[in-house]
């Protein structure tokens, strides 16, 4: 029998869809100014692109508050306990329907590998790409203060960290469709609650969507 956790509160949902929808947004508008495509023109992107960066640093902000003052942030802290079982479960055994490695609870929501990818973008792809974005936008201050900013260098570093960020990202999509259903995860991200079997996992194996809901 099937177990319902409610493992995600409103404000871990709201930072999630609204970080979502902010990287998304500036992901169109960034690659519009880098001249990939033409949606609403370089001002109007540009324009909207610095607002939107504003915009996802106040939730920054907000989010590293509520992480730090709830605690929530240890579960980004890496782990190397099964760290290889989940490499064979990405690997080979969720094309298998082999069960989960680990398991879900409200206390610790990542396994080992989302661990360390999500602490690698903390630490590492969000600030380089915050800093190299900040470094452009005030570059003629910088210069100003006679501190160098050479705009090669850092559209370079923004662009880069914007394309691992993109990876990331559909990596992330991928991995939402291999709960016990192909939309449990989302569904999990929308409503808060997620549904695990008896052992408390989360993961394969995989049934219909009509199983879930027996």
């Amino acid at each position: 029998m099937a177990q319902r956790l409610l493992l995600y509160t409103r404000f871990e949902r709201f930072w999630h869809w609204a970080q979502a929808a902010l990287v998304f947004a500036l992901a169109a508008t960034g690659f519009e100014v880098h001249g990939s495509w033409s949606l609403v023109g370089f001002e109007k992107a540009a324009l909207w692109h610095n607002t939107l960066a504003w915009a996802l640093v106040v939730l920054v902000v907000f989010a590293v508050f509520w992480h730090f003052t709830t605690g929530t942030w240890m579960q980004y802290l890496p782990t190397r306990h099964h760290i290889k079982e989940m490499l064979r479960y990405y690997l080979v055994g969720i094309f298998e329907n082999e069960p989960h490695p680990t398991k879900k609870t409200e206390l610790s929501k990542l396994n080992p590998l989302q661990r360390v990818t999500y602490f690698g973008l903390k630490i590492l792809v969000f600030p380089v790409q915050i800093i190299s974005g900040f470094a452009y936008y005030f570059r003629d201050d910088l210069a100003a203060a006679g501190i160098a900013a050479p705009i090669g260098p850092i559209a370079f570093t923004h662009t880069l960290a914007a394309f691992l960020l993109l990876l990331f990202i559909i990596a992330h999509v991928y991995l939402t469709t291999t709960g016990r259903t192909a939309s449990s995860n989302i569904r999990a991200m929308i409503t808060g609650w997620e549904e695990t079997g008896e052992d408390g996992q989360s993961g394969g194996p995989r049934t219909g969507e009509s199983g879930q809901e027996s």
